[in-house]
């Protein structure tokens, strides 16, 4: 059987490149054959990337089937995994994020976590010779991947191995780094043709604190401003949002890219609350900016407070 590989659900640019980099691997080099899958529409980023590289966008899949094998990347929680994730058969998950448990397997399998801003980064060392013998669109996807998710190196889960295989694969590819990521960033931050639920959903985690559900959302922007402007209409979808998908709260961080910080929306006193005790922030009004916050992994999630 054909081996499906997949990331977490709300596909962003490593949930979508990672899956087409593993696959390409056990197909072309492992001789086991694979596809990449998404669970869900990629962002505009991920479709920027799949464009650039002239990749095919993976089929999107609503869940797996009992037995069938499957890679896990880029996650390794069940709430961002299809429902019946445990009744299939996962035989490998790489990822870079805590170890959150829940997930069954059929029997051993391989793991491999690391402490890296990147899935992609985590696999180039998987691959080791082997990854020289990417072709372009791979090696494309690879470097996308990286400089999205460390903010072309300025998130704190950037590594100095991170960078060093990024520019390895930039050299590789004659690109510019500075002039790609800023063409990535621009692709990523056009968000006109979104709906308020859609861009509440589009980049989100569910995660729980004391009792209390968040839908954590990130929007990573060098134009805040154009977020901010729906700041209104986009509160009183969070609402709706929350009662859809069995939360008790939507927060909504918009990430400045150039100026790394994030401004927080705050629709209530439940937000105003997480405000002060998660990042030590008053907030006066229905915005509060966080100094120096651009990474929801290392310095939003671990910081939630109720």
């Amino acid at each position: 059987m054909t081996v499906q590989v997949f990331g977490h659900k709300s596909p962003d640019t490593d949930s979508t490149g990672s899956p087409l980099i593993w696959a390409w691997y056990l197909s072309d080099i492992k001789g086991t054959p694979a596809e990449a899958k998404l669970l869900g529409e990629p962002n505009t980023e991920a479709a920027f990337m799949l464009e650039r590289w002239s990749l095919q966008k993976p089929a999107i899949i609503a869940d797996v089937e009992a037995g069938a094998p499957c890679v896990v990347v880029d996650t390794n929680n069940p709430a961002e995994l299809p429902a019946s994730i445990n009744d299939a058969d996962v035989q490998t998950i790489i990822d870079h994020h805590a170890l959150v448990g829940g997930l069954k397997t059929k029997g051993p399998i391989d793991i491999t976590i690391k402490p890296l801003a990147c899935t992609a980064t985590i696999m180039h060392d998987l691959m080791g010779d082997d990854a020289a013998k990417m072709p372009e669109a791979i090696k494309g996807a690879a470097l996308t991947c990286i400089l999205s998710d460390t903010l072309e190196f300025r998130s704190p889960t950037t590594t100095a191995h991170d960078k060093a295989v990024a520019e390895k694969l930039a050299a590789d590819l004659g690109i510019d780094i500075a002039s790609y990521a800023a063409e990535m960033f621009a692709a990523k931050s056009d968000v006109s043709s979104f709906s308020d639920a859609e861009l509440l959903r589009m980049d989100s985690k569910e995660y729980e604190v004391d009792g209390t559900k968040f839908r954590v959302s990130v929007l990573e922007t060098t134009s805040p401003a154009t977020v901010l402007d729906r700041k209104d209409s986009l509160m009183a979808t969070m609402t709706t949002v929350a009662s859809e998908d069995g939360v008790d709260q939507v927060l909504l961080f918009v990430v400045d890219i150039l100026n790394e910080q994030s401004t927080l929306l705050v629709p209530n006193d439940l937000v105003k609350t997480v405000a002060a005790k998660s990042f030590n922030a008053d907030a006066t009004s229905d915005t509060v900016i966080l100094a120096g916050v651009v990474s929801r992994k290392k310095q939003i999630i671990p910081n939630l407070k109720v």
